[in-house]
């Protein structure tokens, strides 16, 4: 059942952040009812798919939930969704909190149903400074946060995002982290809280944990940066015929590396020799073993670094990684059968529970699929149901085609 069974989560979010989020705790046992506008998460329309509305994105970001549709601009919407929030543990919105407002939802309209809730925000900005009401998406927040300028400083000088949602998981992450922390607080008290999860404040936080540097004391020690994480030659080292991801970190690693390759010409370099020298002349460091791993293949190396106990790792790409031993012998890609999308690939979750093991606990739903069923735990009765459905504030789903 997981560590959340019994938890009962309202999801009002959309796109990747909230989702990923609320997918985590669905994975760990909540029950997530997953509210989606009448035309449904936009990620649905996201890459092939083989229904409409069903695409990689969402299935990838909404397993372990139900769905149900709703207009909330409606004032029967809104009904529904506060007779949905008066049984739950936690409501998890990621618009501005001006919209909610808008909508009647603010957190004194939803408290005031139930007092026991977590009412959980996750947008772009802290509400108390001026850009309280600003729009917020994974890449402003990548270049805002000044991991783009990182970018720039150790690359061509051209500022770029990172090609994953970087920011959206990141935030993700740490609001599955305050949702549960707030959880732990109404166990103990009594009480539910409001919760604000910042983007912008929470990406900074991650970002500059590596790179305030001597910008952490005033007056500053320098301009900020982690040298290492900002060499350009900080990248995967080419083989006569690949590439392989190596770190020689610590002096064990690098003594071992001198015994494997036979370089004793570095051993006592002064640019090799100690942590702190090694650091001081990263650029030159990365730029010799660059030179060095020309020498070999990959597979030479691997085996090579292996014995050595000097971690290294394959460069995979998107198809490869599915076949990567350790990944394929822990099923992490595991195929499963979808009810109306057939055969597909779903990823473990990468915990491990002794007492309360954790899995997916349904995959990703069809749009409204689960409204009537939801609709009826709540006390709705059919003629209710189908009113609802008539006065278009609720759709039922759209038969899915045969696979």
């Amino acid at each position: 059942m997981g560590p959340l069974a019994g938890i009962k989560i309202v999801d009002m979010t959309s796109v990747l952040m909230g989702p990923f989020a609320t997918q985590i705790l669905g994975d760990y046992g909540a029950d997530v009812i997953k509210v989606e506008a009448l035309d449904g998460d936009i990620t649905r329309q996201i890459g092939p798919s083989r229904n409409p509305g069903m695409g990689p994105v969402f299935l990838n970001a909404n397993r372990s939930k139900r769905s149900i549709t709703l207009d909330l601009k409606q004032d029967a919407g809104r009904d529904v969704l506060l007779r949905l929030a008066k049984s739950a543990d936690v409501l998890v919105y990621n618009i501005r909190p001006q919209a909610m407002a808008r909508l009647k939802l603010a957190y004194d309209d939803v408290a005031a149903v139930n007092p026991r809730i977590i009412y959980a925000g996750l947008f772009g900005f802290g509400q108390d400074g001026p850009y309280a009401a600003k729009p917020a998406y994974d890449d402003l927040l990548q270049g805002s946060s000044g991991l783009s300028h990182l970018i720039a400083r150790a690359g061509d000088g051209t500022p770029r995002y990172v090609p994953t949602a970087l920011a959206d998981r990141v935030v993700g992450l740490s609001a599955v982290g305050a949702i549960l922390a707030s959880l732990l607080h109404r166990e103990r008290s009594g009480r539910g809280q409001r919760l604000d999860v910042p983007m912008f404040e929470t990406m900074t936080g991650s970002v500059m944990g590596d790179h305030l540097g001597g910008l952490t004391y005033e007056p500053p020690l320098d301009r900020g940066g982690y040298p290492r994480h900002m060499s350009p030659d900080r990248r995967p080292y080419q083989t006569s015929d690949g590439f392989l991801s190596v770190i020689i970190y610590n002096d064990k690693q690098w003594k071992s590396f001198f015994d494997a390759t036979g370089r004793e010409d570095l051993r006592t370099h002064p640019k090799f020799s100690t942590f702190a020298a090694r650091l001081a002349h990263v650029d030159d460091v990365y730029a010799e073993l660059g030179r060095i791993f020309l020498a070999r293949t990959s597979a030479e190396w691997m085996k090579l670094l292996v014995a050595a106990d000097i971690p290294v790792m394959p460069i995979h790409d998107l198809e490869s990684i599915l076949q990567d031993r350790h990944l394929t012998e822990t099923n992490f890609f595991a195929l499963t059968e979808h009810p109306s999308e057939g055969r597909i690939r779903s990823m473990k979750v990468a915990a491990r529970w002794s007492e309360t093991p954790a899995e997916p606990q349904r995959l990703a739903p069809k749009l409204g699929e689960h409204s009537e069923e939801i609709l009826r735990e709540v006390g709705f009765s059919a003629a209710e149901i189908d009113a609802l459905v008539q006065s278009h504030v609720v759709r039922r789903p759209v038969p899915a085609v045969d696979i």
